[in-house]
């Protein structure tokens, strides 16, 4: 490939990948912070449930020189003709991350070492996208099969990161090792919303057209997924600067364990974010 060419696709990957992260990221925090403030909404409205003055529905926002008044409903009475889906910000993100990752590591050979490389380069390239394949059936298995219990999911969460950490940095340059990571991560996040969160946005809309009421332990397990990805997101975006920072992240001889720290890091910043 031309190398004005290929630096021109670098650059317009990197500008759609980081553009279309603000947007997705955006919008999950944003209805995470909603809903938050509707979940505030229910606990007043029990406690006021005989008060002459109940509390209100609905949050109420200023914003760009208007207020806006948003309600929270779990089964409308009346279906709209118009409903506004967040989608796409998911699939051009992962897409753009994808084909920029490819660019770099696959295509430029950075995935491996040029000295004392314990695999091909080839093979380093089947192993990743092995990795990535594989990172979505294991993230199902273990939250929504065999693990129950919310703490102990994130305790073997964050073993697995760790092994997976410890692993990639033996066949990875510590670069690439750090960026895998960040792609599995949004691999499963893209997964949740297109796999698990819209198929049940679907039938819920579905069942209300039909007149019955949604599956709403269907949408509490979408509702899990979209939680997940308000905390994989934070280090995702981690892996994505990490590379501004060698000496100190995946420069170092204990690299892995420097990335399984920031992970844990990341998750205790969303769960402060979700609170906020």
């Amino acid at each position: 490939m031309n190398l004005e060419v290929k630096e021109w696709l670098h650059l317009l990957l990197r500008w759609g990948h980081v553009f279309a992260g603000i947007l997705w990221v955006g919008t999950t925090y944003y209805f995470t912070w909603l809903d938050g403030r509707f979940t505030e909404l229910e606990k007043q409205l029990k406690e006021s449930a005989t008060a002459k003055n109940p509390a209100e529905k609905q949050v109420w926002m200023v914003h760009s020189g208007g207020f806006y008044v948003v309600e929270k409903l779990k089964v409308p009475n009346v279906m709209p003709e118009k409903l506004h889906w967040f989608r796409w910000e998911a699939l051009l993100t992962w897409l753009t991350g994808i084909l920029l990752f490819a660019l770099v590591y696959y295509h430029g050979g950075l995935l491996v070492s040029l000295e004392d490389a314990r695999i091909s380069p080839a093979a380093a390239v089947w192993l990743s996208v092995a990795l990535l394949v594989a990172s979505v059936p294991v993230y199902d298995l273990l939250w929504f099969r065999l693990v129950k219990n919310e703490r102990l999911g994130v305790a073997v969460s964050l073993v697995l990161v760790a092994a997976l950490a410890w692993f990639l940095v033996r066949f990875f340059t510590g670069r690439a090792a750090y960026l895998q990571l960040g792609a599995m991560f949004g691999t499963i996040m893209t997964a949740n919303v297109w796999m698990r969160i819209l198929p049940v946005q679907r039938r819920m809309v579905a069942a209300l057209k039909a007149g019955t009421e949604p599956d709403q332990a269907e949408a509490l397990r979408a509702k899990t997924s979209s939680k997940h990805n308000t905390f994989l997101v934070v280090p995702v975006v981690f892996t994505m600067i990490s590379n501004h920072f060698p000496s100190i992240t995946y420069g170092r001889s204990d690299n892995w364990l420097i990335l399984s720290l920031l992970v844990l890091l990341g998750w205790g910043g969303a769960k402060l974010l979700r609170r906020a």
